[in-house]
């Protein structure tokens, strides 16, 4: 059964799992074709997926997968999490859960906790803290239990828990057919010109930071990604938008407002934790310094989701507040506007 979890800006990083020196005697031949021969169990699609996503190298430098090796190439596969992170350790760690029954539960993820086991997170993820509060989670594709989407350790938010194989494969397929509802709310550097808008363009890894993703003209290059933004709010030197997925990308719209010249505030991976706009004075400085403290991440909270139930077939939608750190940061902006204007701090 193939229940995909999407990557819905997560904080991946990438580790090893196989390497390979092709041998001095190897004919040319195509890189997917000569994994298959050697990592037990792997079928040429994943392979080749893999590839799209930047994570077979060659030489240390990225590879499609029509890429040929030849003898004394150094083959190697990275993949988004560490070869022993399926070791689960249940925990009792509070959940805020806003909805359950039968089929699924809906949590609201506070900001700083990480959704599943990673290099360095091994330990006080939501993925532990399910694995003690429930029994027999069905597993996703990539083995952890309930899990049908995900998001940054520092986003805060709504999350969809499945808590039987058939509420799994049922919102694993509307998250893929793009049926499912989410909505993002974001605290971005710059005036946003347009009061609505879509990016598109497809997201892969960056080709020196492997940490981030980034938009590629190459349709070739990544998977598409869509974002439609609506400003809400004007603050001058930043802007608070909303932002409706039509896809669920790793890192999707912390990258595509970047790429259109507008950072997550406070956002350290893409840039936003720098002050992008405004003046040199001093107390401006202290004054963003201070929503920093405030905001000690990213500004980015998963405010809605909607979806159709797996068992009764209800179309149901989700709604929270703001956690109280973006409220206290938007609330600075808002009297840090009653008392400047951009005309006079420009003078």
């Amino acid at each position: 059964m193939n229940n995909n979890i999407e990557n819905l800006d997560l904080e991946d990083e990438l580790f090893e799992h196989f390497r390979f020196e092709v041998p001095k005697g190897q004919a040319f031949l195509r890189i997917d074709k000569y994994l298959m021969n050697l990592i037990q169990n792997a079928t040429r699609n994943k392979i080749q997926n893999a590839a799209t996503e930047g994570n077979i190298f060659v030489n240390d430098i990225p590879v499609k997968s029509n890429y040929k090796v030849k003898p004394f190439d150094v083959v190697t596969v990275m993949l988004t999490h560490p070869p022993f992170e399926n070791h689960i350790l249940p925990e009792d760690l509070p959940l805020n859960i806003v909805y359950e029954d039968d089929a699924l539960l809906l949590i609201n993820k506070e900001p700083g906790m990480v959704v599943h086991p990673g290099h360095g997170n091994y330990t006080g993820t939501l993925v532990n803290a399910l694995a003690h509060h429930f029994d027999n989670l069905p597993m996703n594709s990539s083995e952890r239990p309930g899990l049908v989407h995900r998001i940054d350790k520092d986003t805060s938010g709504l999350l969809v828990v499945a808590k039987t194989e058939a509420a799994m494969t049922h919102l694993a397929k509307q998250f893929e057919a793009k049926t499912s509802e989410r909505e993002y709310i974001a605290l971005v550097w710059g005036n946003v010109t347009e009061e609505e808008g879509t990016i598109e363009g497809n997201l892969a890894r960056h080709l020196k930071d492997r940490m981030q993703m980034a938009v590629f003209a190459d349709p070739e290059i990544g998977k598409p990604a869509i974002t439609h933004y609506k400003v809400l709010e004007r603050f001058g030197y930043v802007t608070l938008i909303s932002c409706r997925l039509e896809t669920g990308r790793t890192h999707q719209i912390r990258a595509h407002m970047k790429h259109i010249g507008h950072p997550l505030f406070n956002d350290e991976r893409y840039g936003g934790h720098l002050i992008l706009k405004g003046t040199t004075f001093t107390k401006y400085k202290q004054f963003i310094e201070n929503c920093f403290k405030a905001l000690p991440r990213q500004a980015l909270h998963a405010k809605t989701l909607g979806f159709v139930h797996p068992t009764t077939g209800e179309m149901m939608r989700f709604d929270t507040e703001l956690p109280q750190d973006f409220k206290d940061c938007i609330e600075k902006w808002r009297n840090y506007g009653k008392t400047h204007t951009l005309e006079e701090d420009e003078k």
